[in-house]
C-alpha cells in the first residue's frame, strides 16, 4: 500500500525539480510529471515525483485528517500504559 501526503513546494529549480516540505522534512523532487507548479503550491509526491497539484483547501483538509489520525494513535498508545 502506498500513502501520499500533500507536500508544500518551497523552491522551484531550473532543472524541472523542486524542494518540498513534508511535515517539516525538506526533500528534492522531480516536477517532470506535472505542469504549472509554483512555490506555495501543494503537490502529491510518490517515489520522488510530484504526481498532481492539489488546491489549498483539499491539501489543508487532507493534512487535518492526518493530524487527527496521528492524535488518535497517540491517545491509544497512552491508554495502553
Amino acid at each position: 500500500m502506498c500513502l501520499a501526503i500533500p507536500a508544500l513546494v518551497e523552491q522551484i529549480n531550473a532543472d524541472d525539480s523542486a524542494v518540498v516540505n513534508l511535515g517539516g522534512v525538506r526533500k528534492a523532487i522531480s516536477l517532470a510529471l506535472v505542469e504549472d507548479i509554483e512555490a506555495g503550491d501543494y503537490v502529491i509526491v510518490h517515489a520522488g515525483y510530484a504526481l498532481q497539484k492539489l488546491d489549498l483547501v483539499e491539501a489543508g483538509h487532507t493534512l487535518q485528517l492526518f493530524e487527527a489520525m496521528s492524535a488518535a494513535i497517540d491517545d491509544n498508545e497512552d491508554c495502553a500504559d
